[in-house]
This record gives structure tokens, C-alpha cells and sequence, in this order.
């Protein structure tokens, strides 16, 4: 038996030599074909969860808290043109209304004061205060009526953004047509109830002082002030539970008294959280608007006093109080009409929350920007369709957690 491991020299009879190639014994198997690489499979087979579609500022699902407050400042930086654009040209409209109505009258009506005979001049000056007091109106109401546009414009743009979609103002104001008189007659009578909660609590201090006496005073006092705290509760609540009427008024085109209900119905069961959207975001704006005046208020106060050391009013110091109430009041407009932007995304971003949450919108939703890329036109309104189709998750109205 021969040992195939014996070694042999080089050279010997039947061995290779040095750099010869040596045949093999066995022919070595043909290599297995290498199959061609499988196209990515989604995890989870056919039929597994995808996220739901961003078209626009958000996904197509309920928000989240923190998504509320972050998208309400994206409504402004993605359409500043239109929306902060509008809000500061409706501040300073609203500006130049008040300097000229109050400033006018009053203007106006004391010259007549200063022109006046000795005997008269108490009639005449009664008369100066009332015309005064009736010109501040005008702004006041011209106030309550472009705080409602706005609103309702800003909730349509915040709504088209969730789609995809950045309108100008003129489509806007194409979307409210129609819907304008219901938004202000609400901001009307809003404004109305609290005038007359605060006049009741003014009214019933005032009765206090000029009909009691002694310790009577002060009890009328500590009644008007127990008054106007429960009437201060009394108002956050009712406002938070009809936040959310001119989104309705808007975008299902309800009349006033079945958005109010819609409203009701809407934030019951969210009103904590309702509460914290509406209650943060206007907070920031307040702390806001003090950060950027106050550096004004103190730097022109530091120049008014090196101007006038000893307190003499000569002209370089009512140029230089004229100059910062300007400038103070340039840059508060400039913060109100941002904050107006986000106050009113954040309170309409909050209504389509509920809607998703209590009757599946986002379906709606989903459908609707899937049906337009598909290249469908003439598309219903999702916002006011009559018939949703529920998540089971949703039945009956059941909040999604």
C-alpha cells in the first residue's frame, strides 16, 4: 500500500517538477449560480401599517401637544406674505383709525373748550369728554370687527396648509365669502358680555363706595372683588368651551348658534387640554411682547434722562418720548400681529385634533389628498363631509388615546 503523504525528491520519475501545473485528480463541481438580489419587502409582510401621508404642515393623524404649539408658528414662517403680511397691515389700519379718531376729537373738542365763554365752558367741556369718549368707540368696534377677519382667515389658511396647499389673500377671502357677518356678529357679542361683566363689577364697587359708609365701603369692595374673580372663572371657562365656534363658522359653514354647539360638543372631554393650547400660547405672546418693548421703554428712558437731568420738558425731551412711543408702539404691533397669526393656527389646529380624535377626519383627510394626486378634480370639501367614515377605534364618538 502506497502512503500518499511519502515525500519524494524533485525531479523523480512520475513526480511534477518545480512550477509545473499539476492536473487535478477530480475536477472540481461548478460553482451554484448566484441568484439575483430580492427587491426590498416592506417589514411586516402585505398589508403592514404606513405612516399616515404629510402633505402639508403635520401627518395626516391626531396631534400631539407638542405638534399643536410647533405647527402654529409654521402657519406664519410658511406663508408670511399672507398671513403675517395681513396682520400687520390690519395693526397698522387699526393704528392710524385710532390716533385719528381719538386724537382728532379730542383735538377738536377741547379747541372748542379753550374758545369757550367763562359761563359756558363747563357745558362745553362735558360735552368735549362725551364727544372723546364716543370717538374711542369707533376703533373699538373697528378692533372687534378685524380681530374676527383675522381669525377666520387664519383658520382657513391653517387648514389648507394641513393639505398642502398656501393660499393668497384674495382665495382666502374667496373661502370666507359669505361667512364674515356670522364671524362678527360672534365677536360682537363676545366683546359685548365682557363689557357687561366688567361694567358689573365696576358697578357694584362704585355703589359701595358712593352709598356705604365706614366698614360698608369696604365690604362693597370685597364684594365686587369676590364678583369679578368669579366672574373671571366663569369667562376662561366659557371661552375655552367655545373656542373652538369660528373654525366651525369657517370650515363647516355652520350658522352662529349650530357652531356654538359644535364647539361645546368638540372640547368636551379635552378641555384641560384645550385649555393649555390657548392659556401657553397666549402667555407667550404676552411675555413676548414685554421682552422686546422693554429694552425700548428703557434705553429711550436712560437717553431722556442724560437729554434732561433735572426733569425740564424742553423739546429734545418730547422728541425723544415722542421717538420711543413710536418705535414702542411699531414693535408691539409687529409682535400682536404674529401672535394673532399663531393664536388663532393653534386654536384651529386644535378644532381639526377633536374632529380626528372623536370622528376620524384624518380618513377624510387621507382620502381626499390621495384622490388629488391621482389627478382628481372638482374634489369635495373634506372639511364638510356629512358622512365620515369612522375608525373602529372611533365608534360613537370615542376619543382616540
Amino acid at each position: 500500500m502506497t502512503d500518499p503523504n511519502d515525500w519524494a525528491a524533485p525531479g523523480a520519475q512520475g513526480e511534477p517538477r518545480w512550477g509545473e501545473r499539476v492536473p487535478a485528480a477530480h475536477p472540481a463541481p461548478p460553482a451554484a449560480p448566484v441568484a439575483p438580489p430580492l427587491p426590498p419587502q416592506p417589514q411586516g409582510g402585505p398589508g403592514a401599517w404606513t405612516p399616515p401621508p404629510r402633505p402639508g404642515l403635520l401627518p395626516l393623524r391626531p396631534f400631539t401637544f407638542g405638534e399643536v404649539l410647533s405647527a402654529s408658528f409654521q402657519v406664519f414662517r410658511r406663508n408670511p406674505r399672507t398671513t403675517f403680511g395681513t396682520a400687520l397691515l390690519a395693526q397698522v389700519v387699526l393704528l392710524l383709525v385710532t390716533v385719528g379718531a381719538a386724537g382728532g376729537s379730542a383735538f377738536f373738542a377741547f379747541s372748542r373748550v379753550e374758545s369757550a365763554l367763562p359761563e359756558d365752558r363747563d357745558a362745553v367741556a362735558a360735552g368735549a369728554v362725551a364727544t372723546v369718549v364716543l370717538a374711542t368707540l369707533v376703533p373699538v368696534l373697528l378692533a372687534v370687527v378685524v380681530s374676527a377677519l383675522l381669525q377666520g382667515l387664519f383658520v382657513l389658511e391653517t387648514s389648507r396648509q394641513l393639505l398642502g396647499e398656501r393660499l393668497r389673500l384674495g382665495g382666502l377671502w374667496t373661502l370666507a365669502r359669505g361667512r364674515i357677518g356670522a364671524l362678527t356678529g360672534w365677536s360682537a357679542l363676545l366683546t359685548l358680555a365682557y363689557l357687561v361683566a366688567a361694567g358689573l363689577v365696576v358697578g357694584v364697587v362704585a355703589i359701595g363706595v358712593v352709598v356705604g359708609t365706614g366698614p360698608s365701603i369696604g365690604v362693597g369692595i370685597g364684594i365686587g372683588v369676590l364678583l369679578g374673580l368669579g366672574l373671571l372663572v366663569l369667562g376662561i371657562w366659557l371661552t375655552i368651551k367655545l373656542s373652538l365656534v369660528p373654525s366651525a363658522l369657517m370650515l363647516e359653514r355652520m350658522p352662529l348658534r349650530a357652531a356654538v354647539a359644535r364647539s361645546w360638543s368638540l372640547v368636551r372631554g379635552s378641555f384641560w387640554r384645550t385649555f393649555g393650547v390657548v392659556a401657553l400660547v397666549f402667555v407667550m405672546i404676552q411675555i413676548a411682547t414685554q421682552v422686546v418693548t422693554a429694552p425700548f421703554s428703557l434705553l429711550f428712558g436712560v437717553f431722556g434722562s442724560l437729554i434732561s437731568p433735572t426733569g425740564d420738558v424742553d423739546g429734545s425731551a418730547i422728541a425723544v418720548a415722542a421717538v420711543a412711543y413710536v418705535l414702542t408702539i411699531a414693535v408691539s404691533a409687529v409682535v400682536t400681529a404674529i401672535g394673532s397669526v399663531v393664536q388663532a393656527a393653534s386654536v384651529g389646529l386644535v378644532y381639526v385634533d377633536r374632529r380626528m380624535r372623536t370622528e376620524g377626519l384624518d380618513l377624510e383627510l387621507v382620502r381626499h389628498v390621495e384622490a388629488r394626486g391621482r389627478g382628481q378634480v372638482d374634489l369635495p370639501d373634506p372639511w364638510r363631509s356629512p358622512e365620515p367614515q369612522l375608525h373602529p377605534d372611533r365608534q360613537g364618538g370615542a376619543p382616540l388615546q
